[in-house]
């Protein structure tokens, strides 16, 4: 698994500080994409057990989840890190631009799904006309209206 950048994000999972790794090596090549240079396989940094779990140590007293912005694709990888970080105590998210990702195995170790790919008519969460869905998992509800403004 690779990944571009590793940040400290405020707005991605709300009422959460998030630990956000952006996984290269996207398929879904989707138009007006803020970052298609994450569609090279393979670009990017290795995401080392070691340097993920270093990350981990060094926000533990600050971040409440670890949020991944794609890596579905790395299936036992992604289960494996995301695995780590609830065993640290960590709440966990996946950002992908699927409708839905099939893999029980993901969905089992994770807190929150954001779904949907970007169509710029549309507009992201914050939009009413949105296609992307932000889910709780264990709830099945939809938490859109999280991101909306009143």
């Amino acid at each position: 698994m690779y990944y571009s950048s590793v940040e400290v994000v405020f707005q991605e999972v709300p009422g959460e500080i998030s630990i956000c790794f952006t996984i290269t090596g996207c398929e879904l090549f989707c138009k007006g994409c803020h970052s298609p240079n994450l569609w090279k396989k393979g670009s990017g940094q290795k995401l080392t057990d070691e340097l993920y779990v270093k990350i981990l140590e060094k926000y533990k007293e600050f971040a409440t989840c670890v949020l991944f912005m794609g890596g579905e694709w790395y299936e036992e990888e992604l289960c494996k890190k995301l695995k780590t970080a609830k065993e640290k105590g960590y709440k966990t998210c996946l950002y992908t631009g699927l409708t839905n990702i099939s893999s029980s195995k993901i969905k089992n170790l994770l807190t929150w799904l954001k779904t949907g790919a970007w169509v710029q008519k549309l507009g992201g969460l914050e939009s009413k006309t949105t296609n992307q869905q932000f889910i709780e998992v264990n709830t099945n509800n939809i938490l859109n209206h999280l991101f909306q403004k009143l």
